[in-house]
């Protein structure tokens, strides 16, 4: 591996991170001009289920025009991810040897990819039963209508929680590959996964039982295929071990 001075290293990590800026920036600004149109994409699995004649409201003077920035800069961010990990992977692979890069791109791609998995099972599977949930429970006179500001920060968070929730096969195999926990504790661990799963979908979702088994039965699944994957990462292992 080639010895650079720490001052090259510093030139060209300051340069990596302008080029994410920049297509962070790019992506934005290319999407700016339909970030109302963006943000009532966000919106649709509410405003779908809400009573005839209602809608959201905003109670801050800026929240019309910061809230669908917001959603806006988060698609960016979304969409430039590709270019924010090329320039992640070209900075850090230099200084990896092979195994290593065997085993790290994979990791990073994968974890991003479930991420985004996660945040689109939430969308499209959960958000129409939960909001489908809480406008058939609400009392006759009450007026359904959510702010837009407290919405958005409502969305974010089940994002990141069925993100997070859908890394559970990449922490299992990085838990295994270090040595931290063999396949047979993975195994005998299935039973207590299935409680902390439950536990978990209890805390993050909302109070119904069917969006709370929406996180709880993936989360299950997702362990199991953690497994697998540890598995073939192993015999992967031995067979280049074995060469």
């Amino acid at each position: 591996m080639d010895q650079q001075p720490l001052l090259a290293h510093l030139i060209e990590l300051r340069t990596r991170f302008v080029r994410i800026a920049a297509g962070l920036l790019l992506t934005f600004l290319a999407l700016f001009h339909w970030s109302g149109d963006i943000y009532h994409l966000m919106a649709k699995p509410l405003l779908d289920v809400l009573p005839k004649g209602a809608s959201m409201i905003a109670t801050d003077v800026t929240a019309p025009f910061f809230v669908p920035v917001k959603v806006t800069m988060l698609v960016a961010f979304v969409l430039s991810l590709p270019n924010t990990l090329y320039q992640l992977w070209a900075f850090v692979a230099p200084g990896l040897y092979n195994h290593e890069k065997k085993l790290v791109l994979p990791l990073i791609v994968s974890s991003v990819l479930l991420f985004i998995i996660g945040m689109l099972f939430a969308y499209f599977a959960v958000f129409p039963v939960v909001f489908g949930f809480m406008s058939a429970v609400t009392p006759v006179g009450v007026s359904m209508m959510t702010d837009i500001d407290k919405y958005l920060s409502f969305v974010l968070g089940m994002f990141v929680a069925f993100g997070v929730t859908f890394e559970v096969p990449v922490v299992v195999v990085l838990l295994n590959r270090m040595g931290i926990v063999s396949l047979a504790k993975l195994r005998e661990g299935r039973p207590y996964m299935i409680v902390v799963a439950f536990v978990v979908a209890a805390v993050v979702t909302p109070p119904d039982v069917l969006s709370q088994v929406m996180m709880a039965v993936p989360l299950c699944l997702l362990y199991e295929a953690g497994i697998l994957m540890a598995r073939l990462v192993n015999k992967q292992k031995m067979v280049a071990a074995h060469d």
